[in-house]
């Protein structure tokens, strides 16, 4: 089971709003979809023991992560208080998961939050020539594989991170190209 937090702001709420259609915008702020749709990853990733996983995320009964979708500036301010880079960023990963954290019987696991900016989603999507759909679920996967210690510190690492993303989004065949 998942507990999921979402948190959007009101500036990516208004551009989510402003330029997407109707369908696109529901789906995108429906928290169902979004607890279903990383349920289902968390799920794929949890029992598939070839993947990087912790033991506690494996084991335990329920996970909490919280989501948030940003502008460029709040993302910015972030990227600057932890990374030291005044920049807007895709998207900022902030782990709450130790390796070796004993687990309880019933205990919720806090795996941390993702952070996603929209208008640089929205810029990403279209030079990939896809929608923001796509891309939003695109970052939301790579920021969960940081949630579960996966990295990319060489080639070897991105790409078969990447693969993975493609792996989860696939998952749900419901993600527009």
């Amino acid at each position: 089971m998942i507990s999921l937090d979402l948190a959007f702001s009101p500036a990516a709420a208004d551009l989510i709003d402003a330029a997407d259609d109707e369908s696109t915008r529901s789906r995108l702020l429906q928290a169902s979809d979004w607890e279903g749709e990383l349920s289902a990853w968390i799920e794929a990733l949890r029992q598939d023991l070839d993947n990087h996983c912790p033991d506690a995320v494996r084991t335990c009964d329920t996970v909490s992560l919280g989501v948030s979708l940003l502008d460029d500036a709040s993302i910015a301010e972030l990227n600057l208080r932890w990374r030291q880079k005044a920049t807007p960023t895709d998207v900022l990963s902030f782990a709450a998961l130790e390796s070796e954290m004993p687990m309880g019987a019933g205990q919720e696991l806090e795996l941390g939050d993702i952070v996603v900016s929209v208008p640089t989603a929205r810029r990403q999507a279209l030079e990939q020539e896809h929608g923001l759909e796509r891309e939003l679920r695109w970052l939301v996967s790579h920021g969960l594989l940081h949630l579960l210690s996966w990295d990319h510190p060489d080639e070897d690492s991105l790409a078969a991170m990447l693969q993975k993303q493609e792996h989860l989004l696939g998952m749900g065949g419901n993600v527009p190209s």
